[in-house]
């Protein structure tokens, strides 16, 4: 009987483990996606019309 509580007690535990990472990972999601968009948002506002830095030409043999 006690090996049969130890295994409801240990699954028990793995599902709240496996509830906690999910819910990791969605956060991680989220604000990646969050991230994402306020990059996109400010990528359409900034025009770049001056190139910094020398050109780089072809190597030659």
């Amino acid at each position: 009987m006690f090996e049969y509580e130890l295994h409801h007690l240990r699954s028990a535990e793995l599902i709240r483990e496996a509830q906690n990472d999910r819910l990791v990972r969605e956060i991680i999601r989220g604000r990646r996606a969050a991230r994402r968009e306020a990059a996109r948002q400010d990528g359409e506002s900034e025009v770049h019309t001056s190139r910094r830095g020398r050109l780089r030409s072809a190597r030659t043999a």
